[in-house]
């Protein structure tokens, strides 16, 4: 199958993009990677009368630092390429998270061509980059026929590839507030293969002292409709309950059940790969499960 007659424009300027955007409503789609759009147009899944490339505009790409080092950000442009933001050294110093989740994104095709932004966008359940932005408390940058604004990570991604975005407005970047110096941050990811979708992930941050863990954000992906931040089991694991933490899982998430892996199962891999990350978070053996541990 191949995708329907569509027209085409590559505006040089983000002020351009949005006015094709409002000029052209639901008809007009950004395409940033293309990773997910050009599958959805070739299976006639989305069949826009006008894309909107967003390839051409340099101010929509780039990562960079503002900010002394408290309070600092790292700004990541939206159109930055996956294995851009991965590799870049000032995320590798500063946000290692990010870093650690590159490798499981897809496969090298993808990553070399996929951008944050668009994933951002997409808002995929069982994508990596959503559940870092939360996990960090990243705030996302739009912009559109109005003023440009910040959405915390917290309330951006809505449901089933559903955010915030209101109509014309789109992605510009994506802002990660850079970690003290007691942060720690773990990540893990379940898959059939290696760049499959995650059957289950967690990507976690808190910090570590003399006193155990704090100010977790544990944010599993894979198991609901969108990113979750499991409270209820950050407040077990910041008590030093690890068996309280993965019993807490049963009730904050809400796991698929489909043919090939049931509900019962991801959230038994959930439980289990909370105890690999509360592990490695604390300093310990990065094998230590717990109770539900494999």
């Amino acid at each position: 199958m191949k995708a329907p007659d569509f027209a085409y424009a590559r505006p040089a300027s983000l002020d351009a993009a949005l006015a094709l955007l409002a000029e052209h409503g639901e008809d007009a789609v950004p395409l940033a990677g293309g990773q997910s759009l050009v599958t959805a147009l070739n299976m006639r899944l989305s069949a826009p009368g006008l894309l909107v490339d967003l390839n051409a505009i340099p101010e929509l790409t780039g990562v960079s630092e503002a900010g002394g080092e408290a309070g600092g950000i790292v700004r990541i442009g939206a159109m930055t390429r996956h294995r851009d933001v991965g590799t870049a050294a000032l995320v590798r110093e500063r946000l290692p998270l990010l870093a650690a989740a590159l490798p499981h994104i897809a496969h090298p095709a993808i990553r070399n061509r996929g951008t944050i932004g668009g994933s951002v966008a997409l808002a995929d359940p069982a994508t990596e980059w959503p559940a870092c932005c939360l996990a960090a408390g990243a705030s996302i940058v739009v912009r559109g026929p109005g003023a440009e604004r910040r959405v915390p990570a917290d309330n951006f991604f809505q449901g089933l590839y559903t955010t915030a975005l209101e109509p014309g407005e789109i992605v510009t970047a994506i802002e990660f507030p850079v970690p003290g110096a007691d942060a720690v941050w773990g990540f893990e990811e379940l898959s059939r293969r290696h760049g499959d979708y995650a059957l289950v992930g967690l990507a976690a941050t808190g910090r570590r002292s003399a006193g155990g863990l704090s100010d977790l954000r544990l944010a599993f992906f894979g198991v609901a409709d969108r990113p979750v931040l499991a409270r209820d089991a950050a407040a077990a694991l910041e008590a030093g309950d690890l068996a309280g933490a993965q019993a807490a899982l049963a009730g904050e998430l809400d796991p698929p059940d489909d043919p090939t892996t049931k509900a019962a199962t991801r959230l038994h891999l959930a439980r289990v790969i909370l105890g690999r990350v509360a592990a490695r978070m604390r300093g310990g053996s990065a094998q230590e499960d717990g109770p539900d541990g494999v």
